[in-house]
């Protein structure tokens, strides 16, 4: 009789496998069984109500390789009560956006009871980590048949299972149609056409949708200074008097791109229902511990850790660790202009063709040297992040993105700060630049996409071979498969990759009245960065767990940021010009003075256009404000029949399925959200 690994023994007819768990070879046997009972047992238990079943059974761990493979998934309706625990917001019938209820679910549109398509399987994977992440420790003080690894009252089980090595990994498995699919309508086919976002939505989830819609904006964004700098760089290199003009609608175009980015993300985020999901009541993130207790706001037992706690850690050692760092970039790149100067003496002294090639070599070494140093200092800046215990995720991500913004922006900037305003030398700005930004997009495509895609190919063919020398009684599909996805690498989030293009938006911004065809250089790039960060997704990494998001968050604080200091250097720049000198032979301090009233009125500029230009449509803002509207008068009722359902007491809903599923925390999120949302 053939053994079918697709076909899983579970009373649950409908148990789809969609996230993988794998522990270490070596787990004890009870501590397998407790785990097992924490994740299949019901909310009321401490459990996460899962479905959890082994991938290989007792026969085919003889046949094939003894792997700790183990297979969650989720009923249908535990998979909706997780949906309306979170927040997910669906679309109704009446083409409104609303936070999802189980009460209300025939309310949604393309629901129906025997419709299992509902809820995207990004989002089904979704609720199981979030169920995941949420199994806190209760009564017990260990792991059991793990004495070492202690437990206290509220950590997280997860988390302390894979930071004592007990779990492996947890990774989401892919759907091999629907990526084959989507494969066919992003990358495989090299035509320029806009990505398809709302299918890669589907399937990854909103974070990484929204990255790859701003990566399709920028670059197209970046097309009409791509055209307009190319003429100056190739007819009027020294014309200071045309670059003015440039530099003008640069600072312009970069004010409008990110106002009009808004406006879109607003309109993509309104449509896939997360501009109205409700968030202010995060749950702590999966690392965040502390002593047991009761959070005062939400009245949940939850980890409570002091604050002061945290900002002494903070300024007394991230702070000084970060500071220490920047004088480290600092002091290398010193090294740095030495090796430039020595190039220098030795072309001026041979005057060869080998030395003008010699001339090239210390920028193209210290652009690779600033990529490692930025890739080290990432690690550290993570730990430090992590050690000062945040407890929410939105709070982590932000002390994680400022430490590694301060770091990247001196480590690559820095440099061309000192050719450009101690040592004036525009010839070696040029060049300089040129040499970061070719360097580092080259060493990005090599390091994130084409190696582990070489790589990856590899191992595949490893274990394709293995897999077709098993015995012929056995259907492999699903073995291979996740033999194959918990190889590949993690996906780390869009963190490097918005990183990488905020440092382009730099080289772009910064010095543009002296390197116009950067943009030039930024859109080649681009071009090619779509198609290899979706090979990236779709064949190199694991499948991230999505995430919402309604914006691109504290990134676009930081692509703002760098648009104003580039009204500071832009205009520095020009006045530092001779062209511009030579208006004032006598006094310097009316150029500075000029310099400077200009800088003013162009800031002034900017931010009178950006407060003109609306961050949200106006339909959108209508419907924002109808939906706080329903919510104020669904309140009003829910004040005046509070009488009434006091005198009722607390009756289960007539729904047998929803009264024997739901937890007390469901109960309470139910409330809350069916309350401000109905």
């Amino acid at each position: 009789m053939k053994v079918t690994l697709s076909a899983l023994d579970t009373c649950e007819s409908s148990f789809t496998p969609l996230v993988v768990l794998e522990l270490a070879q070596d787990v004890k046997e009870e501590t397998k069984e407790w785990l097992k009972n924490r994740i299949v047992s019901k909310k009321e238990d401490g459990g996460a109500q899962l479905l959890f079943r082994p991938l290989l059974n007792k026969y085919e761990k003889e046949t094939l390789e003894n792997q700790n493979l183990y297979l969650v998934g989720a009923s249908n309706i535990t998979l909706l009560l997780g949906a309306e625990a979170i927040g997910l917001v669906k679309e109704c019938n009446d083409n409104t956006m609303r936070a999802f209820t189980y009460g209300t679910r025939h309310n949604f549109k393309d629901f129906n009871d025997d419709n299992d398509d509902f809820l995207t399987m990004a989002e089904c994977q979704f609720i199981i980590k979030h169920e995941l992440e949420n199994l806190r420790a209760r009564d017990e003080k260990m792991i059991p048949g793990y004495p070492q690894a202690k437990l206290y009252p509220g950590k997280s089980l997860l988390r302390r299972l894979l930071t004592s090595g007990i779990v492996i990994q947890v990774f989401p498995l892919h759907d091999n149609e629907a990526l084959k699919k989507l494969e066919d309508s992003w990358y495989t086919r090299f035509t320029l056409k806009y990505q398809p976002l709302d299918r890669i939505r589907g399937y990854f989830g909103e974070t990484i949708a929204l990255y790859f819609g701003f990566l399709e904006y920028f670059t197209v964004a970046l097309i009409p200074m791509a055209v307009i700098g190319l003429p100056y760089y190739l007819f009027v290199w020294e014309d200071y008097d045309k670059y003015v003009i440039f530099a003008s609608f640069n600072l312009i175009w970069s004010t409008v791109i990110l106002e009009v980015w808004k406006r879109g993300c607003a309109n993509m985020t309104y449509r896939w229902g997360t501009l109205v999901m409700k968030r202010q009541f995060e749950e702590p993130r999966p690392g965040f511990h502390g002593v047991l207790g009761i959070n005062p706001v939400t009245g949940r037992e939850e980890p409570l850790y002091p604050s002061y706690k945290r900002q002494l850690r903070i300024y007394l050692v991230s702070l000084p660790f970060v500071c220490l760092c920047l004088y480290f970039s600092l002091y290398v790149m010193m090294i740095y202009f030495d090796m430039e100067a020595w190039a220098m003496s030795l072309h001026e002294s041979s005057g060869s063709e080998w030395t003008s090639v010699l001339l090239y070599v210390p920028s193209i070494i210290y652009a690779i040297v600033i990529e490692i140093m930025n890739r080290l200092y990432r690690y550290a800046a993570e730990f430090l992040t992590s050690w000062e215990n945040h407890r929410l995720e939105s709070a982590y991500q932000n002390h994680l993105i400022l430490k590694v913004l301060v770091f990247n922006f001196l480590n690559c900037f820095a440099s061309l700060f000192y050719i450009a305003f101690v040592l004036r030398d525009m010839k070696l700005l040029r060049q300089s630049l040129a040499t970061l930004l070719i360097t580092s997009q080259i060493l990005n495509q090599i390091m994130e996409s084409l190696l582990p895609y070489w790589l990856q190919k590899k191992h595949h063919v490893q274990v394709k071979r293995k897999v077709q020398a098993l015995k012929a009684d056995i259907d492999a599909t699903l073995y291979e498969q996740v033999v194959l996805e918990k190889e590949m690498g993690t996906y780390l989030g869009t963190f490097d990759d918005y990183l990488e293009l905020f440092l382009q938006f730099g080289y772009v911004s910064l010095f543009s009245c002296v390197y116009p065809l950067a943009a030039a250089f930024a859109v080649l790039n681009n071009f090619t960065e779509v198609n290899s960060d979706a090979l990236k997704m779709c064949r190199v990494l694991k499948r991230p767990f999505s995430e919402p998001s309604a914006n691109i968050g504290v990134w676009q604080l930081a692509f703002e940021t760098m648009s104003v200091i580039s009204v500071v250097t832009n205009c520095a720049l020009i006045g530092m010009s001779p062209q511009v000198n030579a208006l004032f032979p006598e006094s310097k301090l009316d150029l500075i003075l000029i310099v400077v009233a200009v800088e003013h009125a162009l800031l002034a500029f900017k931010f009178i256009l950006a407060f003109a230009i609306p961050d949200k449509p106006r339909h959108i803002q209508m419907k924002l404000a109808r939906l706080e509207f329903e919510s104020l008068e669904a309140l009003k009722r829910q004040y005046l029949d509070s009488s009434a359902r006091m005198e009722g007491g607390n009756q289960e809903e007539s729904d047998p399925i929803l009264a024997s599923g739901r937890s007390a925390p469901c109960r309470w999120h139910r409330a809350r959200i069916h309350s401000a949302d109905i």
